[in-house]
């Protein structure tokens, strides 16, 4: 090992730092920089003992995550000193007082939300989950929190090449994950592109290292091709007067690598390999005309695919990103990608966040990012969020791309890839969410499950009598819609435990049984019901037969024996707990699908453990505890193949009922039928068919059913009604 070498390190410091100062000269005058050099000599001083992997020294880390931030993102000077400052209370004796008595408060504020996501992946899911949902308080608080952040990964993944090979995988697994997508989001492309590239790198280093070797040899012959391609575009744009730059660059190994999976083809077979950009210098007033024009002039000399042209011009991506792209063909056959866009543009592209707020800031037009913030500000705010669910459904925002939806008036809501004409509702207002009866896309009346393209003209009918329903989880994609349906569920179930509980006291007090606070515990532990709500939920949803109610009571009246053992063992029969265990399954889904399964040997999940399922290449649907050992893992790597599940008694799976009816035709009579299964029973009808014939009704409903004691006491009380002459029954499940 080799002396270290104090002086050069600390010439080799000085050096790093002056290059940062050159880097933000632009944005600091003379009180910024002695800021940012007390910043620095209180990391010199707190970090001077540490040292990295490689065995330089840390301090370099922070300047270099400085050096970022105001270089590749264009932040000012409170986020240098805070990039500067950002592991000073982490990993030394400095406390968040100190940096607020020495720095004041905004930077001691972003400096503690960078301490509490240092570590968002926790070997602990349900931990990494509420630190990542910290991480995004700061975002709705400060988005530089999530800046700095993203500087510091991106440094850390420049320097992976020190780490142990386990250390590479872990953090190459979390950029792609979540940093790089982040990155996305916040119309970081530079940053974006690298992270996935470094990712893939470490992750994948065989198909990392051939890609970049083709790219490699083929990079004279591709220079020499964009040379020949632009030559007559310039020609031409110089002839009308336009101030322009043009540049080439290969797609990022990244990308061509998923065309080349998507495809199903080899690197020689993927055509556009490669993207020009030209860059116009033109006022705000002029530069979509402008954009327009160079478009006009190019498909002049190369034919364009008209399925490819993307106009972000006039309508920017959520993030901010503005430009138009088109694919056109050249010389020999090969597909080139052409994107034209503005000086200003091009700087909110490349630099993300800060510059959109730059030009914000000067009086440009307002920017989607910022609603898209609100959206993730409000999605904070619902405090029945579960951390987990969180994570799944801010990612939905992430990963998906965009589709624009019009109003019939003619305005434009941005919505996910996927969104249904439910989401669509919510994105409106939660009220006419919640109160949605039906949808008609382009004219046409759609299920509210309709999947929605770009372009779709959309209209929501409304009806105050209209509730949300539990099966709307089911197609529901967006976190507003989501969160809104789930709040909105969850007062229904409080309305109907009410009425349950009532129910609950006249079922108990007609076999002699007082309803106390003692007996209500009991019935919650024999039913398995967790809360009281969920308890009276089911009995006012009818999901507890009377049968089910008649033998907890005997079971209760079990004699001076069984009083005795309850009050030492609790009031559950020990024989009934381990039946209502052994009949536990799990479903999946948010629709709580039955589907085959198997146990996952590492982790050995039991009833009443938290779980998901995760499928599998070879053996189907494998469950894993919540807190396996791999469960961090399979999320980071395989998100797409994670199912959400849950344990569940076999006696409370919906199932699917068709009831086949008839009898003499009357006038009121389908409210009557309607008032019974909906208002009465709380049942969901999934379809109704009926045919009327001279007086004579025949038909068949289809609901979703508890089970054959809960759909016996439904036709019982159909049965009753005069008018109808035959019932029978089938049910499946759903």
């Amino acid at each position: 090992m080799q002396p270290i070498d104090l002086e050069q390190e600390k010439k080799d410091i000085l050096n790093r730092y002056k290059a940062l100062l050159r880097s933000c000269s632009d944005k600091t005058n003379t009180k910024d920089k002695k800021e940012i050099r007390k910043a620095l000599n209180i990391a010199v001083e707190a970090h001077k003992d540490m040292r990295r992997k490689s065995g330089e020294p840390y301090i370099f880390h922070p300047i270099a995550v400085a050096h970022i931030a105001a270089k590749e993102i264009s932040l000012g000077a409170t986020s240098i000193v805070c990039a500067l400052l950002h592991d000073v209370v982490e990993d030394t004796n400095y406390t968040l007082q100190d940096v607020e008595n020495i720095f004041g408060k905004k930077v001691s504020q972003i400096i503690d939300g960078l301490t509490k996501i240092q570590d968002i992946f926790d070997k602990n899911v349900s931990l990494q989950a509420e630190n990542f949902r910290k991480m995004l308080l700061t975002l709705s608080d400060d988005v530089r929190v999530i800046l700095i952040k993203l500087a510091d990964r991106l440094h850390n993944m420049r320097t992976l090449d020190n780490m142990t090979k386990s250390k590479q995988l872990k953090i190459a697994s979390e950029t792609l994950y979540l940093y790089a997508p982040l990155a996305h989001r916040l119309g970081l492309y530079t940053i974006k592109t690298e992270l996935e590239d470094l990712g893939l790198k470490f992750t994948k280093p065989e198909v990392y290292k051939a890609i970049a070797q083709e790219l490699k040899a083929t990079k004279e012959e591709r220079n020499k091709y964009i040379s020949k391609f632009t030559k007559p575009i310039k020609a031409k744009l110089k002839e009308n007067g336009l101030e322009f730059s043009v540049t080439g660059r290969s797609k990022s190994i990244f990308s061509i690598r998923n065309k080349m999976i998507n495809k199903g083809v080899n690197f020689d077979n993927i055509f556009d390999k490669f993207a020009i950009r030209i860059i116009v210098d033109s006022s705000p007033e002029s530069e979509k005309a402008d954009c327009w024009k160079i478009y006009s002039i190019v498909t002049d000399f190369y034919k364009p695919n008209p399925d490819r042209l993307r106009d972000w011009v006039s309508t920017p991506k959520v993030n901010g990103y503005e430009s138009l792209h088109t694919t056109v063909i050249g010389d020999n056959g090969k597909w080139v990608e052409v994107q034209i866009r503005s000086k200003r543009m091009d700087e909110i592209a490349e630099k993300g966040y800060a510059a959109h707020w730059k030009y914000k800031q000067k009086g440009s037009k307002e920017n989607s990012l910022d609603t898209w913030i609100e959206k993730i500000r409000e999605l904070l705010q619902n405090p029945e969020s579960n951390a987990v669910d969180f994570i799944d459904d801010f990612k939905l925002n992430l990963f998906f791309g965009e589709i624009y939806i019009f109003t019939p008036n003619g305005d434009l809501k941005t919505l996910p890839k996927g969104a249904t004409a439910l989401d669509f509702a919510f994105e409106i207002h939660t009220d006419v969410g919640l109160k949605c009866m039906g949808v008609k896309v382009n004219g046409k009346l759609v299920p509210l499950s309709h999947q929605l393209q770009s372009g779709d003209q959309v209209e929501v009918i409304t009806s105050q009598k209209q509730r949300p329903r539990e099966d709307w989880l089911r197609f529901a994609v967006t976190s507003r819609a989501k969160s809104k349906i789930k709040s909105a569920l969850k007062e229904d179930k409080k309305v109907i435990s009410v009425v349950g509980k009532e129910i609950a006291e006249r079922k108990l007090k007609h076999l002699k049984l007082k309803l106390t606070s003692q007996t209500e515990t009991e019935l919650i532990k024999h039913f398995d019901a967790g809360t009281s709500i969920d308890l009276y939920f089911k009995f006012g949803t009818g999901a507890i037969s009377n049968t089910e109610i008649k033998e907890f009571v005997l079971l209760k009246k079990g004699g001076w024996y069984q009083t005795i053992k309850n009050k030492i063992y609790g009031p559950s029969v020990s024989i009934t707990q381990t039946r209502k265990e052994s009949e536990k399954i799990i479903v999946f889904n948010d629709n709580d699908e039955v589907l085959n399964y198997k146990m996952a040997v590492c982790c050995n999940a039991i009833p009443g453990d938290l779980i998901f399922g995760f499928l599998t290449v070879v053996d189907g649907i494998k469950v894993h505890r919540s807190d396996c050992p791999n469960a961090i893992q399979l999320r980071s790597n395989y998100a797409y193949r994670i199912l959400q599940s849950k344990w569940i008694l076999k006696t409370e799976i919906d199932f699917v009922a068709s009831i086949n009816i008839k009898g003499i035709d009357s006038v009121g009579l389908m409210n009557k039928i309607t008032q019974i299964i909906s208002n009465q029973m709380n049942v969901n009808i999934k379809s109704i068919n009926i045919n009327s014939n001279d007086g004579v009704f025949e038909g068949s409903i289809t609901l979703k059913v508890h089970n054959s004691s809960f759909l016996k006491e439904l036709t019982d009380k159909l049965e009753k009604i005069k008018a109808i002459t035959s019932i029978t029954r089938t049910y499946k499940h759903n």
